[in-house]
């Protein structure tokens, strides 16, 4: 109860701020400084997390001061550590900045950053995916941007000032998805480049610094797949295969007839590490941990997917849009879509058709999902004109130098530094 009503006050209580914003307003801001935050501040993740890298490690060359805007204090530790420029948001550099910095660049909303210090800031949402499922103001199930009542639209006050605030541009990857991405964000300033996170993947341009997590996870990883020799003396190749499925309440269902002891007969069977990075909302975490074993090993949830995406012989999700990422790779996909009814139900709609837009096999129970994977495995892969076809479709920038021509873009937009 106390810690409810601590909660409530601290949503309510925000409003307080607002003759801050309106005076940050007020404050000359330097094109030079770019502030970046992910998540709410509260992971080093994603299309920020590239950004900021790639601006880093070349800011002699672009005369830009790139700065990362943090909740965590590991994180913060982490980036100076390596030489990067990072404060808490609540410091008095944290605060001088997001009050001086002319551009934020985040993954959600501006309270990544913080929002409350962002007038007169030229805000530009890198967002955190090609939506397959219906988002932001398209998603009618969102209760916030679509209120029932006066009473929802009421308590739902100060949300929508902080996180529904227009920010400037929003970014996508293909002229393909900016009438979807206008129409969930409720703008015509769509910005079309490549996602800077995908540069980890294409190339080796950016150089990518890991949290004590990461490092852990992927050293488990990296150990598992060195090749061992079988007792004819031939090499046998281990395989890592990730499951990354979305957040939504259905999500249970994985469990009901998953056989922990069968599957990891045949994993083992396989050569086969099953390595599951569940979504950061996700509350199944125990659960999951729960079947861990020598084949099945949990990534911490608030690692960025893309330390560890490049490192997958195949890609298992449902509905998320990690695996528009995963084509760049062109290798096997599988969706493991056991809940699809209920999803489509009550949790979202899609803006494509499901069975058409989605390039691999489709497994409904867990014995379709040993099956497709052993065939993913091992049979001629099926679904690589599928996956070109829709490859094309949403990333008509995807191979180029995404970081540098979005920086491009961002200095056009706010007339050079």
């Amino acid at each position: 109860m106390i810690k409810k009503i601590t909660e409530r006050l601290k949503y309510w209580g925000q409003l307080l701020l607002l003759p801050v914003y309106w005076l940050s307003f007020l404050v000359p801001r330097n094109k030079r400084i770019w502030l970046f935050g992910s998540t709410f501040g509260r992971r080093f993740a994603d299309n920020p997390r590239y950004l900021y890298l790639y601006i880093d490690q070349h800011r002699e060359r672009l005369g830009i001061r790139p700065i990362w805007i943090s909740h965590d204090e590991k994180i913060v530790k982490m980036l100076n550590d390596n030489g990067c420029e990072a404060y808490m948001y609540h410091s008095l550099k944290g605060i001088l900045f997001a009050l001086i910095g002319k551009v934020y660049l985040f993954d959600n909303y501006s309270k990544d950053i913080n929002f409350w210090l962002s007038g007169g800031a030229v805000k530009i949402n890198l967002w955190h995916g090609i939506p397959l499922k219906k988002i932001q103001h398209d998603n009618v199930f969102d209760r916030f941007r679509h209120p029932k009542n006066d009473w929802e639209r009421f308590k739902n006050f100060p949300r929508n000032i902080s996180d529904e605030k227009p920010h400037h541009y929003v970014l996508t990857t293909s002229v393909n998805l900016k009438k979807i991405f206008a129409s969930a964000f409720q703008t015509k300033n769509v910005l079309v480049a490549g996602y800077p996170r995908n540069e980890v993947l294409v190339s080796d341009r950016v150089k990518n610094l890991y949290s004590t997590e990461e490092k852990r996870d992927r050293k488990k990883i990296t150990y598992f797949l060195k090749k061992d020799m079988t007792a004819s003396g031939e090499e046998t190749k281990r395989k890592m295969v990730f499951y990354m499925p979305t957040f939504r309440q259905s999500e249970t269902l994985f469990f009901e007839n998953f056989d922990k002891k069968d599957f990891q007969r045949f994993l083992n069977d396989n050569n086969i590490l099953f390595c599951i990075k569940l979504h950061p909302k996700s509350k199944l975490n125990s659960e999951f941990k729960n079947i861990q074993s020598e084949n099945i090993m949990v990534i911490d949830k608030d690692a960025d997917p893309y330390v560890f995406l490049k490192l997958a012989d195949v890609l298992i999700t449902d509905y998320s849009s990690i695996y528009f990422d995963y084509l760049l790779l062109d290798r096997p996909m599988i969706f493991f879509d056991y809940d699809l009814k209920e999803y489509l139900s009550d949790s979202r709609k899609m803006y494509f058709d499901y069975d058409k837009f989605t390039p691999g096999r489709k497994a409904e129970s867990y014995v379709e999902l040993k099956k497709a994977l052993s065939d993913a495995l091992y049979k001629k892969d099926a679904y690589a004109d599928e996956r070109k076809k829709i490859r094309n479709k949403v990333f008509s920038q995807g191979r180029q130098k995404s970081s540098l021509k979005l920086i491009k873009m961002i200095l056009e937009n706010i007339g050079g530094l």
